[in-house]
């Protein structure tokens, strides 16, 4: 197990994706079972949803 922040795992992997992520979301520490070697892009992408949406769950629609 491998306890990395989201920026790193998105730096590495798929950057472009990182102007539309926030700060907060970047920072979060993301628990891989596997590490970062066993990671490839599809892994990624569903790690950003999932934390992209963990943010919006208790943000309000103004």
């Amino acid at each position: 197990m491998e306890a990395v922040k989201l920026s790193r795992i998105v730096m590495e992997l798929t950057p472009e994706l990182y102007p539309f992520l926030r700060e907060d979301e970047l920072n979060c520490e993301i628990v891989l079972r596997n590490g970062m070697d066993a990671l490839v892009t599809e892994d990624v992408l569903e790690i950003v949803q999932h934390s992209i949406s963990e943010y919006q769950k208790d943000a309000f629609i103004q």
